[in-house]
């Protein structure tokens, strides 16, 4: 049990890891996120996870609620898997070349996903979308796209616009809104094709979609925020932007990759009950193995087939037998009989406890979601409903200093604002009131 009455501030071993892998590593991380930059003066390097608890290389003991992003929807550890992975591995962990694993894979796909007539499977989310866009593309003839403020869909070139928060005083005006890139090394003609616009604003995807709907191939969108914490769409939202898209000719990306497995077997798609053209799916798919995949109708998806006008798409370790093997018995697991009720009833009970804690500090903080992802702003309005609400009125160095103070109290959770609380199914309501235990302690003297 972690005693929170003694706050852990020790991470002598972390420090020194940290301070050996700059040596080897660019800035001592392989991804930016997990890096000193976000977990000042250094990250916490982990080294067990066994359910919803993790520990660190000093032996600190955590709930972790990042949970590898939202991969690991099954916790730490899972038995199940544990048993498939050493099993599939005492038989050979990859072939590159066609196994029942991958039929399996995409057959338990296909059962619960409604969209999803033919699969194929990727290494990474960043690598579905990828293909997505290609996939439109070929499918209409047409080369534009359109992505939404604050909407990440990987590191592919044509998507690092506007995904990442800046001063309101950089954005522009919401009819025409400034294009800031994400990165460097990305020649500017290569957004010559991107449509931008603000999301959850139905007059103004009414008014980007009559001037540019008929060039564009297709509409790439989350159907829940999530690079930006987790914003969910206003009644309608998303029903009327698939109505657009199919006026138009365009097809609908739904980018699932955070959300997908996570609302209900479905995915968002299900919860909402929106019909994409196209969606794209990661993270909690592979249960903590990396993957990644596209499912739509045939008559997209066959432009995949070997001819001489194909829509190319390599990958050695695509459909990767070993994560082929844990996505499918993952998904069985989640097909099994009140697991969604669970996932909805420790999130909201940890969301509904949180909102009293801060209440009760007199903090003017919002929790925003609902059950299995959620996200804490630090702010006066009510809710956050798009990129611009998000980059002008939400405190993201409060939530920063609110997230070290847990991280002292045993609760693992990333100080980037921009991502998401996450629950797995080993999550528990005593998990839930741990946390928010933590966090009454750590509101005292926040404000």
């Amino acid at each position: 049990m972690i005693d929170m009455a003694k706050p852990s501030t020790t991470r002598t071993r972390s420090q020194q890891w940290f301070e050996r892998s700059q040596q080897s590593l660019v800035e001592g991380v392989n991804s930016p996120s997990r890096g000193g930059a976000v977990y000042a003066p250094g990250p916490v390097f982990l080294e067990r996870g066994e359910g919803s608890h993790v520990w660190d290389a000093d032996g600190n003991e955590y709930i972790d609620f990042m949970m590898s992003f939202g991969a690991l929807i099954q916790g730490h550890a899972h038995p199940t898997l544990v048993e498939v992975v050493s099993q599939a591995m005492a038989r050979g962990s990859h072939f590159a070349t066609a196994t029942s694993a991958e039929v399996e894979a995409a057959e338990r796909l296909r059962r619960v996903v409604p969209s999803a007539e033919v699969v194929r499977f990727t290494n990474t989310g960043s690598e579905a979308t990828m293909l997505a866009l290609r996939l439109a593309r070929a499918h209409t003839r047409r080369t534009k796209f359109l992505k939404f403020e604050g909407h990440y869909h990987g590191w592919y070139d044509p998507y690092l616009l506007n995904a990442h928060s800046h001063v309101p005083e950089q954005l522009g005006p919401r009819e025409n809104p400034a294009r800031l890139p994400d990165s460097e090394g990305i020649p500017a003609s290569t957004f010559d094709d991107v449509v931008l616009a603000p999301w959850n604003d139905v007059a103004a995807i009414e008014r980007v979609m009559k001037q540019h709907g008929r060039d564009l191939a297709a509409v790439i969108t989350e159907p829940i925020m999530a690079n930006m914490g987790c914003i969910l769409p206003r009644d309608g939202y998303l029903k009327r932007l698939r109505e657009l898209t199919q006026d138009c000719g365009a097809l609908l990306i739904l980018d699932e990759v955070v959300t997908g497995f996570r609302y209900a077997p479905g995915g968002c798609q299900e919860y909402y009950g929106i019909q994409p053209d196209i969606s794209t799916f990661g993270k909690a798919l592979g249960a903590g193995f990396p993957v990644g995949a596209v499912a739509g109708p045939r008559s997209i998806l066959d432009h995949m087939r070997w001819s001489e006008n194909m829509v190319l798409h390599y990958g050695t370790f695509n459909g990767h037998r070993l994560t082929m093997k844990v996505a499918a018995a993952n998904l069985d697991l989640l097909a099994a009989d009140g697991t969604y009720q669970k996932l909805h009833s420790v999130g909201d009970a940890a969301i509904s406890g949180l909102r009293d804690v801060f209440r009760r500090h007199n903090i003017n903080a919002i929790v925003q979601g609902f059950g299995p992802m959620f996200q804490i702003y630090f702010t006066g309005r009510d809710a956050i409903h798009d990129y611009r609400d998000y980059c002008a009125y939400v405190d993201t160095h409060l939530y920063s200093r609110f997230v070290h103070r847990l991280l002292e109290r045993g609760i693992y959770m990333t100080p980037s604002n921009g991502l998401h609380w996450i629950i797995s199914t080993a999550h528990t309501d005593s998990d839930a009131k741990v946390l928010i235990e933590a966090a009454d302690q750590a509101c005292a003297g926040l404000a």
